[in-house]
């Protein structure tokens, strides 16, 4: 898809379709207004008739432009002119472009980024517009018989902006935008696929593939034998039950001076999580093939990394393995030694996340990082606390959680944080081991970010929690292509 950026003018922008604005009460956006006085008042006629009336997600499309250059005319209902936030331009545009998908129209230009939008500059309302495209018209249809994925037929999509002066930042925008859906269709991709198919030497592959189609982008892989022989006994603990090999997968973008410290996102990366030997109730079991999600949103987020190519220092730590029941499975109540030479008594198996993660914390100190943040399906205590609206945030550091929910605001994609004191660390006491790896159903969340956090001593580190906004499940079962928008936002700004 191409994005063009410009100043057009409604009434003189040749297109096979123009998207214009009516807000509720029959109100023209100024684009139609100059539409309409044009066409001798031909909005006006059908808006007085009352085939439109403005509302929020109302669409209308008008073929009769005779005197006008654009060929079509899509009307979309916008809502109150006084409540048009970011969030309102975010829902209308997405009912436009899911509608325009299904046309067979090869250009289209938007206007709806020409109206004030509370909340949104032009920078931001082009990125919401190029991400929206990508997010709205994404289908997996990867592991069906017909592969066919049905694209659309539109070829360039226009996006105006009021005034010369903007164009710059919102081709900026778009162009952030466009990387940005790029990144969410790869972990949404990758996190759809089934465990037979995604597996750990899978997401070596993809690493791999990336690295090579990126510049400044280098990938390296350890095996089981280098993780045993760096100490690494917590990750190599949860894989014991599996004939599937583990992989610990490192890649490193250096877009800036090697002398500034990079940012190192660590992605939880289970493959397939049956619990182990404290196995999972079958009845959506099918659903633990997202449990690589916080792997597969850093594989989103240097694919976006791959297409802006920032100034910026990252690296991706991605410990990856499957969870499963076997004669060499740990058991609960084993002991384990993570790399850091901490003892954990495995109370628990299915608890394995943090397991794999806290080996990859300790690994990350090798780059004294600038901020530490790992993503992970961590618990179900996180969907229960916060349901699929917000990602859980826990961190030691006040400023990087100040930041990190900043860039969430800003990306659309929120979290919301969750304490981190030493009362709920107490619950993590084990009579046989430096710490257990449970600290009971009080407050799942909180200690296991707890358990993390003895791995990160000194460092600036933040734990994402995204087990309630990175996947769905039931009817609409599927990535949701989450937290790449705020890791994106968050990156960027540094």
């Amino acid at each position: 898809m191409r994005f063009v950026v410009s100043t057009a003018d409604a009434a003189g922008q040749k297109t096979e379709l123009a998207v214009v604005a009516v807000f509720e009460e029959g109100q023209l956006g100024s684009p139609a207004r100059s539409l309409d006085k044009k066409a001798r008042g031909l909005i006006s006629a059908v808006v007085d008739g009352g085939d439109i009336a403005g509302k929020a997600g109302e669409l209308l499309l008008l073929t009769q432009t005779s005197g006008l250059p654009c060929k079509r005319i899509l009307l979309v209902g916008c809502g109150a002119r006084a409540d048009f936030n970011r969030k309102a331009f975010r829902k209308v545009i997405t009912g436009a472009i899911r509608w325009l998908s299904h046309k067979p129209y090869t250009n289209a230009v938007s206007f709806l980024a020409q109206e004030g939008v509370k909340g949104a500059d032009a920078e931001r309302l082009a990125r919401i517009t190029a991400e929206s495209w990508h997010t709205t018209t994404y289908k997996f249809t990867e592991m069906k018989s017909k592969k066919d994925k049905g694209e659309s037929a539109l070829k360039s999509f226009g996006i105006a902006v009021k005034s010369s002066r903007v164009v710059t930042v919102a081709r900026k925008g778009a162009r952030q935008g466009n990387a940005l859906g790029l990144g969410m269709c790869f972990s949404r991709d990758l996190a759809n696929l089934p465990g037979n198919i995604c597996t750990p030497r899978y997401l070596v592959k993809q690493a791999r593939a990336l690295a090579r189609d990126t510049n400044r982008l280098a990938c390296k892989v350890l095996g089981e034998a280098q993780m045993n022989k760096l100490g690494m006994g917590a990750l190599l603990s949860v894989t014991a039950g599996s004939v599937e090999p583990a992989q610990f997968i490192i890649l490193e973008y250096k877009g800036a001076a090697a002398s500034k410290a990079p940012a190192v996102l660590v992605g939880k990366g289970i493959t397939f999580d049956t619990g182990g030997i404290s196995l999972k109730p079958p009845a959506t079991m099918d659903e633990m093939k997202f449990d690589m999600s916080g792997a597969a949103s850093v594989f989103g987020t240097f694919k976006a990394i791959a297409e802006l190519q920032p100034t910026i220092n990252v690296v991706g730590l991605i410990p990856t393995c499957e969870n499963m029941p076997g004669g060499k499975a740990t058991k609960p109540g084993d002991i384990v030694t993570s790399m850091s030479g901490q003892t954990i008594e495995v109370l628990n198996t299915d608890a394995e996340g943090r397991l794999i993660l806290c080996d990859a914390l300790t690994y990350a100190r090798r780059y004294d990082p600038a901020a530490l943040i790992d993503i992970a399906t961590l618990t179900g205590a996180c969907v229960i606390a916060l349901g699929k609206h917000h990602s859980g945030l826990m961190s030691t550091s006040d400023r990087l959680a100040a930041r990190l929910l900043t860039a969430g605001e800003k990306a659309d994609d929120k979290a919301w944080r969750l304490p981190l004191t030493e009362e709920y660390a107490e619950q993590l006491k084990s009579n046989f081991a430096d710490m257990a790896n449970i600290g009971g159903r009080e407050a799942g969340t909180i200690t296991a970010a707890c358990f993390l956090g003895k791995f990160t001593e000194g460092m600036e580190w933040a734990h994402l929690d995204i087990a309630g906004t990175s996947y769905r499940g039931g009817g609409s079962k599927g990535s949701t292509g989450r937290p790449v928008p705020l890791l994106l936002e968050f990156l960027l700004s540094r």
